[in-house]
């Protein structure tokens, strides 16, 4: 160990001797990369490698339940076709979602999660953020947690239903004219950006105005290694085991 560094120290220092920050090892979709995605098998795999978040994709069922699936559809990931906002949780969780496991509300993900791991909640449709804090109330879960989202005034719903919710605003590859504004609109804590579009000037300027940067979705070695060498605050992976 290099003198002056300590088993606490926030630096971990490698053997050609360039100190690399550390940083926060999120799941996406659980532990995609190992698991189908957005299932409870993801989450238990990704607390077995003991991240620090996971990062779930939140939709509604037709008779207003909170489920984990990314498309709008459920024909990439389920065995069965159609649009998952016509369809009652009962037919949903009759899906089987890969390895005979099942599309999870969020009460089931959250109850997996515990207190073991933090979660990013990734709001893909307008009209569900209330609930989505409903929820979190409703059961108890004093985990850390993050409300992300690209939908902007999904985001001021969330703030307006949970004035102490933490929030992330996540941006397309493609940046906005003003990528800050929204954040400091929203007194966000956090933003996310594809890792294609992350430059120093752009990190520096989002730490100088004391927020973390969160980077997706982060799978070769040498991508990971990269960022972690910029100095991003979190990189979120669908092999968080890599991190």
């Amino acid at each position: 160990m290099p003198s002056g560094a300590t088993a606490g120290s926030t630096l971990q220092t490698f053997s050609r001797e360039v100190a690399i920050p550390s940083v926060l090892r999120i799941g996406h979709r659980g532990a995609s990369g190992h698991a189908p995605e957005n299932t409870l098998a993801s989450i238990w795999k990704a607390r077995s490698f003991h991240v620090d978040f996971i990062e779930v994709d939140l939709r509604a069922t037709s008779d207003g339940h909170l489920v984990l699936l990314h498309d709008e559809t459920i024909d990439r990931t389920t065995n069965k076709s159609g649009t998952l906002a016509e369809m009652t949780l009962e037919q949903v969780q009759r899906l089987d979602a890969g390895n005979w496991q099942r599309i999870p509300t969020l009460e089931e993900a959250l109850d997996v999660a515990g207190q073991a791991i933090g979660v990013i909640l990734e709001l893909k449709v307008e009209g569900i953020g209330n609930e989505a804090c409903a929820i979190v109330t409703r059961t108890g879960f004093s985990g850390p947690l993050i409300y992300a989202s690209f939908l902007i005034p999904e985001l001021h719903r969330v703030r307006q239903a949970d004035p102490d919710a933490r929030i992330m605003v996540l941006h397309h590859r493609r940046l906005p004219p003003d990528p800050v504004a929204d954040v400091l609109a929203l007194n966000a804590p956090y933003v996310g950006f594809h890792y294609s579009s992350i430059t120093s000037a752009l990190l520096k300027a989002y730490h100088d105005l004391g927020r973390q940067v969160f980077t997706y979705t982060v799978n070769e070695r040498q991508d990971i290694q990269r960022m972690r060498e910029l100095g991003v605050d979190g990189i979120v992976s669908d092999y968080p085991d890599r991190i």
